[in-house]
This record gives C-alpha cells, structure tokens and sequence, in this order.
C-alpha cells in the first residue's frame, strides 16, 4: 500500500503556520485565498513586465496603448477619457502621452467636435506594437494557466474568481 503524497507547501502555507502557531484562533482561510491571489499577480505582472520592456514599453504605456486599442477603430479617445479608464490624474497622463508621442505610439490632435478638448490616436506603429504585446502578455498568462490547470480547472477557477471580485467590489 502506497503513502498519497503530501500536497506541495507554498510560501502562504508558512505564512499560515506561522500564525497558527501564536494565534490558533485565528481563522486564515481568507488570508490563504487573497495572500496567493495577491503572489500569483505580482509574479505574472513581474512576468508579463519583462515582455513589454523587450518590446521598449512598460506597464503605464502599455495600459494607454491597451485602452486605445479596446475602444476600437479609429482607436482615438480623448485626454480625460483615458485618465478616467486608467485611474490617473491628468498630470500623469500628459506624461505618459508626451512619452508615447515621442515614440510615435501615438498622436495628439484637436477636438473636431469641440474647440478645446484633444484626441489621443493610436499610430500604425502603436497599434503594431500594442498587439505585439498583448500578445506577448497572454502568452505568458497562458502558459503559466496551463502548467498548473486544465481547461475546466481553469473556467471553474475564473467563475470563482469572478464570484469573488464582484462580492469584493461592492
């Protein structure tokens, strides 16, 4: 008769044990779910990081570059649109656009629809690289789903994830 192996420990399971020692009444079944969602993240973004700067960008360029992609043809949304959708102030936003514009990623132009506002547009180049990127960034998020779970481990975990954000976003 043979032994079932023991599961793999992780660096949350010590996290744990250290607390289960000096404060046994503490319930840590949250603190395991959100302390490995929380690892899991800043190991993919780190992972996914490395890929955009290969490419000459980092994460604040590529969340521009990204979010003028998803809104579609002609790729172009305005100034506050986009400080709105990344969570920034309008000072690190002109910041991250004038980088952008330097690099030919993009273009700042006037409002045809009002005087006063810009457009920001994506060029060919940002739309070139953007899907390079995203590219790149999925890739690595797929391989590392897939060493760890299949298809249907995979969709059962991203409907409880799913389940999980919504409860913790209200």
């Amino acid at each position: 008769m043979t032994r079932p192996e023991p599961a793999p420990h992780d660096p949350v399971d010590a996290i744990i044990e250290q607390w289960a020692a000096v404060r046994p009444d503490l319930h840590t079944a949250a603190m395991e779910v959100f302390g490995r969602i929380y690892r899991i993240s800043r190991a993919m973004g780190d992972k996914v990081e490395k890929a955009y700067a290969a490419l000459g960008i980092g994460r604040g360029e590529f969340d521009v570059l990204a979010t003028l992609r998803r809104s579609g043809e002609p790729y172009t949304l305005s100034p506050r649109a986009l400080s709105t959708t990344l969570m920034l102030t309008t000072g690190g936003m002109t910041g991250r656009l004038d980088k952008l514009e330097r690099a030919g990623l993009l273009r700042r132009s006037p409002d045809p629809h009002d005087r006063r506002g810009l457009q920001v547009t994506l060029t060919e180049e940002g739309l070139n690289l953007v899907d390079r990127a995203v590219g790149a960034g999925v890739a690595i998020q797929t391989q590392s789903l897939n060493a760890a779970l299949n298809a249907e481990q995979a969709d059962q975990l991203a409907g409880l994830l799913r389940e999980l954000l919504l409860a913790t976003e209200k």
